[in-house]
């Protein structure tokens, strides 16, 4: 049976059952780099991290989980979700990408709960000055290997897995690797950067394909001294790399060519 078409004159939103609360839950990933403590050159050891907050209160008192919280209804849930990460850990200023809701019933023991959560990869640099506020007792960045293996609350660890899918699409569809390197690098940095997020990416004609393929050639180019001469380096190697730079060319790229 079709309901009756309803006016404004005989709206009443009292007739719908309506969320308990509209929750915004931040996936916040960086790239951690820690040098070798080794005799010959290498480079640092890079690894995917991600940002938990400890619980404060009740419900999954003393657990890990994304940071987040309930959003107001005078404003919008991007905007909630910055407020909410700064509250909670003290990071402000980063770019948060919107990228699925949450809504299996029973999710949250606090009620009906349809929570929207958002992703970021980050530099390191931008969670420096992370602490823990509001209603987390601690912050921490964890290894995202570990952090799935955790007892995390809620649905985080769906949660966090949907992310790490989305995250690595766009380490391998877009240049957000060059966030993570200096503006001159080598090929073996790009790669590692590349392999940090992505641990089964394997491309044994990398330089070829990103250097000649004709939808892929401009992203990056060598690098020349004021001599015009090709620029190498070796600070993490005993013999000197070329140096590279990403361009401003954002290929376009198509399944079917």
């Amino acid at each position: 049976m079709n309901e009756p078409i309803e006016e404004a004159a005989n709206y009443s939103a009292s007739r719908y059952r309506t969320p308990d609360g509209a929750p915004a839950d931040i996936v916040i990933f960086t790239i951690t780099s820690t040098e070798r403590n080794t005799a010959k050159k290498s480079l640092p050891v890079r690894q995917l991290e991600v940002l938990l907050i400890q619980r404060k209160g009740w419900p999954y008192q003393g657990h890990w989980a994304l940071p987040g919280g309930f959003s107001k209804e005078t404003e919008t849930l991007l905007d909630s979700a910055l407020r909410e990460l700064h509250e909670e850990t003290g990071v402000a200023d980063v770019h948060i990408e919107y990228f699925g809701v949450y809504s299996k019933p029973g999710r949250d023991p606090r009620g009906w709960m349809i929570s929207h959560a958002f992703f970021a990869l980050v530099h390191e640099h931008a969670l420096a000055n992370r602490r823990a506020a509001d209603d987390a007792a601690d912050v921490r960045l964890f290894p995202v290997q570990e952090a799935l293996a955790m007892n995390l609350a809620f649905d985080h660890r769906e949660i966090l897995e949907d992310a790490l899918q989305q995250i690595r699409i766009k380490m391998l569809t877009t240049t957000i690797a060059k966030s993570f390197l200096p503006e001159e690098f080598t090929i073996g940095e790009l790669y590692q950067v590349i392999e940090a997020v992505v641990p089964d990416f394997e491309e044994k004609n990398f330089i070829r394909k990103i250097t000649s393929t004709q939808s892929r050639k401009g992203i990056i180019e060598e690098v020349r001294d004021r001599k015009g001469e090709l620029k190498q380096s070796n600070r993490h190697s005993q013999r000197a790399a070329q140096l590279y730079r990403f361009t401003d060319y954002v290929p376009q790229l198509s399944i079917y060519s």
